[in-house]
């Protein structure tokens, strides 16, 4: 009896850990972009940075966390003039993830909007 609890709890442990490994890298690219965009929002708003360009900062530092990210799912508003108005960069993407016997996909979401001194 006891060797069948030890073979389930290494059973369940190396579950844990494959779900893990699975699991927490998008998560934590996704932290990684999240961040890259409130910096990136936050410098665009008081610069002469076009959307086009804030958009291409954006798919780089998606790449660079390896995410693959086109122009159609990375958004860039500008309301108002450089310095005293608003800027808003959201991304949308998905990223399969594949168990044994199961797959799934992850949404994310990450955004940021970032608003002028004046």
């Amino acid at each position: 009896m006891s060797t069948l609890r030890l073979v389930f709890g290494f059973g369940v442990f190396a579950l844990v850990v494959l779900v893990c490994i699975k699991l927490i890298p998008p998560f934590f690219s996704n932290f990684e972009l999240e961040d890259a965009i409130k910096n990136d929002a936050l410098q665009a708003t008081y610069s002469t940075r076009t959307e086009e360009d804030v958009r291409n900062a954006v798919i780089k530092h998606a790449r660079d966390y390896d995410i693959e990210l086109t122009p159609k799912q990375v958004r860039v508003t500008r309301t108002g003039s450089f310095g005293n108005g608003t800027l808003t960069i959201q991304a949308d993407y998905t990223v399969p993830v594949d168990f044994p016997g199961y797959s799934t996909s992850l949404e994310f979401h990450p955004s940021s909007n970032n608003k002028g001194v004046f």
